[in-house]
């Protein structure tokens, strides 16, 4: 059985799994149990899984949300959603990294023009 997500649009998360016959899918988040999921049959040899965002997961922090097998519990796939203070942090240290790569690339230009100019 393999699991491929293909979007996440109007709360609700999607994908395609390919198995023989009609898995049976649970969810969870924070260790319970998310509502509402659904397989329906798709092309021949695939199932197409919706997931619904649980709304206490769209609040600050990451959350995430994790797809199983029900009879084994294996993890098939899994999303997550990041808001708040912690989104911001993360924006704010990868911007850090890019301005100190530019920085970089500034030093290593100027020298470049310095030596070919000389």
């Amino acid at each position: 059985m393999t699991f491929v997500p293909t979007r996440l649009a109007g709360g609700v998360w999607e994908g395609v799994v390919s198995a023989p016959t009609a898995p049976r899918l649970t969810a969870t988040h924070q260790g319970r149990a998310v509502p509402g999921v659904e397989v329906a049959p798709g092309r021949p040899g695939e199932w197409l899984v919706r997931v619904p965002v649980p709304p206490e997961a769209v609040s600050d922090g990451v959350h995430t949300v994790v797809v199983a097998e029900e009879a084994t519990g294996e993890a098939l796939g899994s999303f997550a959603i990041v808001a708040g203070e912690a989104l911001a942090l993360d924006l704010r240290a990868e911007i850090d990294l890019l301005r100190a790569e530019l920085d970089m690339l500034k030093r290593a230009f100027r020298r470049h023009c310095v030596e070919g100019g000389a």
